[in-house]
């Protein structure tokens, strides 16, 4: 804007010199017929040719300095812009990377006292409050998880010695049968509990190599008394080397959520396929079942604590998928769930072969 400006008036300046020479086609001026005055007027009008030249040569070349110039300086505020904004980005992308797993990083603005570096300390000192909420709230589930073993236990301790009475009344005994039927449904949901806050807490101190396989085939042969699981069609193709870097106690339980998930909601006569494929940098195990045909929506709520399909409650404690989500987090992979359009549910889950995330 500026540079026009200047051409603007830079024509404005020349318009006047430009307008004392007479247009082509006009009648030539009255000369006199003094040779002395025809002289100076000879050299006049010759030095208003000379200036009208000139000043469309100024007016031309301050056009073509302006092209350049506006050039020029779309380029230069190009790269000023990027070096200028270079911090920003970088606080972006490490925020980012930044996740209810890793709240342990920190941006570490490095630089002088700006406004860039205040946008940094108040997002570290933001992950730092987050950090301590979500370790207060994991703290919480497992101390409560634990707490409550203490009075299940007392419960259960009472039913036995209620039920272990010579001739105890039937009333007796069908209370305490329903009361254990609750009571194991209660240890399950606290197991459950205790296994997510233990994934949720950051990585696994006991990481070593785990063979998938051999998780699979432990999941699957503890199933074989199930007589659900003997009327379903398993299919296992895993290669031996489906291994990844990880806790065996959480994987193995990972594995088994994931079997038993196959299973319980599995149709009568159903199938079960297993596949594993591993690469020099992760590891994919997916499982795939028959069954109705299933709303994506519904199934990407699943791997939230106690969310079912359809609102079913019995059978599930609704931290299955939410704990093989958790697990899978806590080793660097993820969980993918997708509804198959022939019917039935596929689950992915992504393991890297030998890479787990720094220890806080």
């Amino acid at each position: 804007m500026s540079g026009t400006g200047l051409l603007g008036l830079t024509f404005l300046l020349s318009g006047g010199s430009i307008s004392r020479v007479a247009p082509a086609g006009n009648p030539p001026v009255q000369r006199s017929a003094d040779p002395a005055q025809q002289r100076i007027q000879q050299l006049e009008d010759q030095l208003a040719t000379v200036h009208t030249q000139q000043s469309r040569q100024l007016l031309a070349g301050s056009m073509v300095a302006l092209i350049v110039m506006a050039v020029v300086s779309l380029l230069l505020g190009r790269v000023l812009a990027k070096r200028v904004l270079r911090p920003l980005r970088l606080i972006t992308s490490a925020t980012r990377r930044i996740s209810a797993d890793s709240l342990d990083r920190r941006l570490a603005v490095t630089g002088p006292a700006d406004e860039v570096k205040d946008l940094g300390d108040t997002i570290d000192e933001l992950l730092e409050r987050l950090e301590a909420s979500f370790a207060a709230q994991r703290r919480f589930v497992a101390n409560a998880s634990h707490e409550l073993r203490t009075p299940l236990a007392t419960i259960r301790a009472s039913l036995d010695v209620a039920g272990a009475k010579p001739d105890p009344a039937p009333s007796t005994v069908a209370l305490a049968d329903r009361v254990r039927t609750q009571l194991d449904r209660v240890d399950h949901l606290l197991d459950g509990f205790l296994v997510l806050a233990r994934a949720q807490h950051g990585t696994p101190a006991d990481a070593t190599m785990v063979d998938l396989g051999d998780l699979i085939g432990t999941a699957l042969h503890e199933r074989t008394t199930d007589a659900k699981t003997k009327r379903l069609k398993v299919t296992v193709d895993v290669p031996p080397a489906t291994a990844t870097q990880g806790s065996p106690a959480l994987l193995a339980r990972m594995v088994a959520n994931v079997i038993d998930n196959a299973v319980t909601h599995n149709e009568h006569g159903g199938w079960i396929e297993i596949t594993g494929s591993a690469s020099e940098e992760e590891t994919v195990l997916v499982v795939e079942t028959g069954g109705r045909v299933l709303d994506q929506q519904e199934v990407d709520r699943l791997s939230q604590p106690f969310e079912r399909l359809g609102g079913e409650r019995i059978g599930s404690s609704g931290l299955g998928l939410s704990i093989v989500a958790a697990v899978a987090a806590a080793h660097g992979g993820r969980l993918a769930l997708l509804a198959r359009p022939e019917g039935g549910l596929c689950v992915s889950i992504t393991l890297p072969v030998s890479k787990v995330p720094a220890a806080a």
